[in-house]
């Protein structure tokens, strides 16, 4: 099939579109008295409609059966969140006993570095992406200094190389080669949150396994987003938020997936909490801690089962759509983005869009991050105008997200078509 930078080339994709009725199952801003288009489901994903009912099922036998809503309920609270793994283990690709949802991203993966970031004073360094999110630059900052380490000495960033913007595997693999004798932990993020990169984390895996070194990823610009293999990667350990690309709401619970050979170990440190105590004598209330041997031996209280009635709402969307038909489209999108964006720089002058996102599919998700080499600010305010959401980032990034679920390719156009019309 040719690809057109038409309107009519773009509808016709979305009636051969299979995921097409999923649109209907979110709410969306409204602009002028329309639906906007929105592209920032990689930084907070849209509502679905099924989330008040879900939420309002649990507010009903909370008023109607108090403290008895925990064994009566339609969904017993008691074991809210045994409802979660056979749905995520599918998005992250991993066994069901190797995955808990539990949390907020950064509690867990605070938790999960007391676990797995053992420092001695010889090999007591951590490798990770250089303009990592904050959050996760500050964790291991402070993890670092807890231990007692200077974080200037401890923390190892990979960069980009001088005038690429995004960086190359080969770059993360020597830098865990060259610090294998002084090196602790390898922890990186599973997408950049900036040029939307998806690291190869099966070979950056192997290569810390390599030099016996735990890897583990945080994939909150991942989770939902890109095809994710988790245990057949034999990736240590990982951590997500739910607000994303899985549409859970603001601050939704997060979630945590551990291998199950760590999983069974009860000899690893962690920090303790009642809910993560064997569930055959849990209620006995005795002292000594005995994990659970499975993810769940990481939780530390009970579900928070409201915000957890949310992400089921979300999650049973993802699984009646079907991970792999959300690939799929995925890839559509964003090669459809990259065709119109490319088509609109061919037609000017002097290139103008830098798309600083990988051209190959395999190395991006969702996101396609657009850095203006002109009329940037310009650019982005037009589009907030027309009622397009996107998202800018300093100095001249514009991060655009096309979700499979609820994006269309009359949007993608759409976005393309003002941009142009700007520029011309």
């Amino acid at each position: 099939m040719n690809v057109e930078n038409t309107l009519a080339f773009a509808q016709q994709l979305d009636e051969q579109d299979e995921l097409r009725s999923f649109r209907e199952k979110f709410y969306f801003p409204q602009h002028e008295g329309r639906d906007c288009i929105y592209f920032t489901g990689n930084s907070l994903g849209l509502q679905p409609r099924n989330v008040q009912a879900y939420v309002q099922q649990e507010l009903n036998d909370w008023s109607n059966m108090g403290v008895e809503g925990h064994f009566t309920a339609k969904h017993p609270w008691l074991h809210y969140h045994e409802m979660f793994p056979s749905l995520l283990s599918k998005i992250v690709g991993c066994k069901e006993h190797e995955v808990v949802v539990m949390n907020s991203l950064t509690v867990n993966l605070h938790l999960l570095m007391v676990s797995f970031y053992r420092p001695t004073q010889k090999k007591y360094k951590i490798i990770c992406e250089e303009k990592a999110f904050p959050s996760d630059q500050y964790a291991i900052e402070s993890q670092v200094r807890y231990h007692g380490f200077d974080p200037k000495d401890a923390i190892i960033e990979v960069k980009p190389r001088p005038g690429e913007h995004t960086i190359r595997t080969e770059d993360i693999t020597d830098a865990i080669l060259l610090n294998k004798d002084e090196l602790a932990l390898v922890l990186f993020g599973g997408v950049n949150y900036y040029t939307g990169q998806f690291f190869d984390i099966q070979k950056i895996t192997a290569t810390a396994h390599e030099v016996d070194v735990i890897a583990g990823f945080d994939l909150a610009h991942a989770a939902g987003n890109v095809e994710l293999k988790l245990h057949d990667w034999e990736v240590d350990f990982a951590c997500w938020c739910s607000y994303k690309y899985l549409n859970s709401g603001p601050g939704g619970v997060a979630g945590v997936y551990i291998h199950e050979k760590h999983a069974k170990n009860k000899g690893l440190p962690r920090f303790a909490g009642w809910w993560g105590y064997t569930k055959e004598s849990r209620f006995k209330m005795e002292k000594g801690f005995v994990p659970i041997e499975t993810a769940e031996g990481w939780q530390l209280s009970n579900a928070p089962v409201l915000s957890m009635a949310a992400h089921k709402a979300s999650l049973d969307i993802f699984k009646e759509a079907g991970v792999e038909k959300l690939h799929a489209k995925r890839k559509r999108l964003t090669a459809f983005l990259h065709f119109i964006l490319n088509d609109i720089n061919a037609k000017q002058q002097k290139k103008i869009i830098n798309i600083i996102t990988p051209d190959n599919e395999n190395e991006r998700g969702c996101q396609i991050s657009i850095l203006m080499e002109a009329k940037g600010k310009e650019v982005f305010n037009a589009l907030t105008k027309k009622g397009i959401v996107a998202d800018w980032r300093e100095p001249n990034v514009i991060r655009v997200a096309p979700v499979p679920l609820y994006n269309t390719f009359e949007d993608v156009w759409k976005f393309g078509s003002i941009i142009q019309s700007i520029l011309a």
